[in-house]
């Protein structure tokens, strides 16, 4: 799910960097831009780094063998 979500702002991001050229007064849609394509990175590497974690756990199975005594 967080990897979708930095795509999608690192789309966003880029959108707003690249393709706007609409004036909104007080606010700078590069700069905004930028700040969302730095974030998306940030959430697609956080993701990167779960994912490995989450992939590198150890199971161990414990089998007990018990022989019967004779009686």
């Amino acid at each position: 799910m967080s990897m979708g979500i930095g795509i999608a702002l690192l789309a966003i991001g880029a959108i707003l960097s690249f393709a706007v050229r609409d004036a909104v007064p007080g606010v700078d849609l590069t700069m905004v831009g930028y700040i969302c394509m730095g974030a998306g990175a940030l959430a697609l590497i956080l993701a990167l780094v779960a994912n490995a974690q989450a992939t590198n756990t150890k199971r161990t199975n414990v089998v007990e063998h018990r022989d019967h005594p004779e009686v």
